[in-house]
């Protein structure tokens, strides 16, 4: 077995034989992009890794599918609750085992990596904005103890590989075309120049898309521009260089959430929205490197470094009497973000007696710096305020964020039948923040805080037969608040929230897995304790304020079967139960009134306790295909007083389509409905809302047909 170094970039894990007692890991081989432990340079074993992982090849997720949101193909994996807030302003909703459930936009309590790029900034905030589904080859989830070994706010790890270019060439239009005025075109051209084992050989994918939506609801419509490149080049026997380049531009309107009247009386209205003219515009273009080298028979080296700027512009619905405090930080969040970083590592492959072993150590480094100004979301007109235009500054800061994580990584086959994974990794976050906008009623917010941690993990894997494998693992991590949740104190004063503090969280997991005729079924127990929890305090006009929360529990069970029959049927199927509770009374003393008080045994809110899927597909190589599937999701708590729920619903989906080839041509077509039954329900959940505006609602009934033509160059 060999291990890689989850994901394609920052290897983050950590062992030596000495700190067995502190590991947990998985292996690198040359030339391996994956993610966790790999049994072959070609990817990601699902059966053999020793921890709960999830594989979804780039043509799944292009079957009969828009190509815009990762939540189109993932959310029928378990143990992620992934939704379509239906609000490009905000990006998707993803938690993993119930981590980054709290987060009102963006990513958090994850890592997310696009081509060992991370797409997780160092101090844990995340997007998936960038993420080119047209060239996607390979999605992998990790979730679990091995994902604390790739450092700060990994309660699970997503990893995106592009496609690699091979011979023969080829070109590829494809175009989408649904319900709420939306559409997307997309150009892909990838081919290679030998077969990538000789000096001189090169290959190369490159891809465009266009994607434009009115929007389901009133003010949320949509544009976005993504490019994505890929160019591999073989330098010399040893060596390979891999330049990766990635580029996105986003338009969207925020229709914001409703509170429950007014999300049964119109599901579809944004009645804050238009009044403040509520946007957002964001601009990200970065570029990586990679290179490896095979310095002897048992030894590689691999270097990524990459770089990347961010600009972004938001109008919140915030009215103007707030935004007279004078510690207010204004209606209109102007970023400009700037970030690189660099992973290297060096990969041994040897013995101890008879005792294969494979030792990995590196160094992760990550920095980025921010130029954060607020302003005023208003200009008087006549004594009135008129929403919608940027006005005075209010706030004008720069921060810088960095982590450095030295990091050690081992595999032990210590029989033909019983293997250790262990890895350490000793992680460092700094914040430092330059307060310029210093008035009389405003006092200097400067300031810095630094978090250590260790992240020790570690896993036993049996094989019972060479199909099926069981295995025990354990593993710390922690999460750091992100600079946007450092920025804002509950009492509403200036400068940093140094009150919060890093949440730490102790996950034990038995699993097996089996290999059963052409299918896989998977099964996975687990408990996750959590301190220092960090939750949302409150969350009003736009801007979240958060603490910590004491200590909370998640247990959970996960049952996933993805079986492939009478050769073009396939039959997926997975089941989460996760039980997520605070074990700490947020606040039962005398200061605290009664409508805060949360008690001991409340549900986390944001989190379904139960989530299903089954999907039955026909699916052969050419001629007419076919889908159905169905998604359920139980009650979600929208606030830690667990006073409103988002209710419990089920949702079906059928596609269907022809895929013609004829020599060099290959033209696909389809159709799909989702939500086939007109349900009403929330796709997503604003958690603890000041408002009480804590829903997002979820189309009815939508149709969408698309089409796909390639020509291959032979």
């Amino acid at each position: 077995m060999k291990i890689s170094p989850v994901i394609a970039s920052p290897a983050r894990l950590v062992a030596v034989p000495t700190l067995l007692a502190l590991c947990c890991a998985h292996a690198w081989a040359a030339g391996d992009e994956t993610m966790v432990v790999s049994a072959s340079a070609g990817g990601l074993s699902e059966l053999d890794t020793p921890a709960a992982v999830s594989v979804v090849n780039g043509d799944d997720i292009r079957q009969a599918a828009p190509r815009v949101n990762l939540s189109e193909n993932l959310s029928g994996l378990p143990g992620v609750q992934i939704q379509n807030r239906q609000n490009y302003a905000q990006d998707l909703q993803i938690s993993v085992r119930g981590f980054g459930s709290r987060s009102t936009y963006g990513v958090r309590g994850m890592r997310i990596y696009v081509d060992g790029i991370p797409a997780t900034m160092p101090d844990g905030q995340g997007q998936t904005s960038n993420i080119d589904l047209n060239s996607v080859d390979r999605v992998e989830v990790l979730r679990g103890p091995f994902s604390a070994l790739y450092g700060n706010a990994s309660g699970g790890v997503i990893n995106i590989d592009t496609q690699s270019g091979q011979q023969p060439a080829s070109v590829e239009a494809s175009s989408y075309y649904g319900s709420f005025g939306s559409w997307r075109y997309g150009l892909k051209a990838q081919g290679a120049t030998g077969d990538g084992s000789q000096p001189g050989d090169v290959n190369y994918t490159v891809s465009g898309t266009r994607f434009s939506t009115h929007g389901y609801r009133d003010h949320s419509s949509a544009q976005k521009n993504l490019g994505n490149a890929r160019l591999g080049v073989r330098i010399d026997d040893v060596s390979t260089l891999t330049l990766l380049f990635n580029s996105v531009d986003i338009k969207a309107q925020d229709a914001g959430g409703l509170t429950d009247e007014e999300w049964h009386d119109n599901p579809q209205q944004s009645p804050r929205g238009e009044q403040y003219n509520t946007r957002k515009t964001i601009k990200q273009t970065q570029a990586g490197l990679r290179y490896q080298r095979q310095m002897s028979e048992n030894d590689d080296l691999s270097l990524m470094a990459w770089a990347g700027e961010r600009e972004t512009v938001q109008y919140q619905s915030i009215p103007r009497a707030p935004q007279l405090k004078p510690t207010h930080a204004g209606g209109v969040i102007d970023l400009s973000r700037h970030y690189q970083g660099i992973d290297a590592r060096w990969t041994h492959r040897g013995a101890l007696g008879t005792v294969p072993v494979t030792l990995t150590s590196g160094l992760d480094y990550e920095t980025m710096t921010e130029r954060r100004k607020g302003f005023e979301n208003f200009v008087l007109q006549n004594g009135e305020p008129e929403y919608g235009h940027k006005g005075n500054l209010r706030r004008n800061e720069r921060n810088v964020m960095w982590n450095l994580d030295p990091y050690l990584q081992t595999s032990w086959q210590l029989t033909s039948k019983l293997s250790l994974d262990a890895g350490v990794r000793f992680s460092t976050v700094n914040f430092d923040d330059d307060d310029y906008y210093v008035t009389a009623n405003n006092d200097d917010g400067s300031g810095s805080t630094r978090y250590h941690r260790w992240l020790p993990a570690a896993a036993l894997k049996y094989a019972v037969t060479d199909a099926w494998n069981v295995y025990a693992s354990a593993g710390r991590g922690f999460e750091t608040p992100t600079i946007t949740e450092l920025s804002y104190r509950n009492d509403d004063q200036g400068g940093l929230n140094n009150d919060l503090q890093p949440s730490t969280s102790d996950t034990l997991e038995i699993g097996s897995k089996a290999r059963i005729g052409n299918g896989l079924f998977s099964a996975a127990l687990f408990q996750t304790d959590t301190k220092n929890e960090i939750v949302v305090a409150n969350s009003e006009g736009g801007r979240s304020s958060y603490k910590n929360a004491g200590q909370t529990r998640r247990r959970g069970l996960e049952l996933a079967l993805d079986q492939q029959f009478a050769m073009d049927w396939r039959l997926r199927m997975s089941w989460t139960l996760l039980d997520a509770t605070y074990r700490d009374s947020l606040c039962g003393d005398s200061s605290c009134s009664a409508d805060k008080q949360v008690s001991r045994g409340n549900r986390l809110p944001g989190i379904a306790r139960n989530m299903a899927f089954a999907a039955l597909e026909y699916a052969p190589e050419a001629g007419w295909y076919g889908g159905a599937e169905l998604r359920y999701m139980s009650q979600i708590q929208t606030n830690d007083r667990n006073s409103e729920q988002a209710p419990a619903y089920a949702v079906t989906a059928l596609n269907g389509g022809y895929k013609f080839r004829s020599g060099n041509w290959v033209l696909d077509l389809f159709g799909r409905v989702d939500n086939l039954f007109d349900r009403s329900y929330v796709g997503s959940v604003i958690v603890n809302e000041g408002n009480g505006r804590y829903f997002e609602p979820a189309p009815g009934r939508n149709y969408g047909v698309g089409a796909a033509l390639s020509w291959e160059f032979q």
